[in-house]
């Protein structure tokens, strides 16, 4: 009965190596010609030159108190699709969006700067 046992210990033993031998060519046989797409570059992104931001038509505002009524205003003058509105201490993504306007706040919620990007 012993002898039973253990020859079935080593089929066991014996089909758990040849799996993961399988396992292993399969994931090890991907061909090498494929490769991503390179990135795109400054300029590149999908923005249209409709939607780049331009942050210098409102500079007007700098130094007014900030409204979220305001938003679309500074939207639509700017011509920016996205808006992302950063107070101190604010954690943000360091990508840059052409067709995005930050709007940067000071503690008291002045705003402190307009930039794109």
């Amino acid at each position: 009965m012993n002898d039973v046992i253990r020859g079935a210990k080593k089929g066991v033993c014996s089909l758990s190596v040849v799996l993961a031998s399988v396992l292993l060519v399969a994931c090890a046989g991907a061909p090498d010609d494929i490769s991503a797409p390179a990135p795109p570059t400054v300029g590149q992104g999908a923005a249209s030159a409709e939607t780049v931001c331009d942050a210098e038509a409102i500079q007007h505002a700098i130094g007014t108190s900030f409204d979220e009524a305001s938003v679309p205003t500074l939207q639509s003058e700017s011509g920016a699709r996205q808006v992302r509105v950063l107070r101190p201490n604010s954690a943000a993504t360091m990508d840059y969006r052409e067709d995005r306007l930050n709007i940067l706040l000071e503690s008291n919620d002045m705003i402190e700067a307009l930039r794109c990007g």
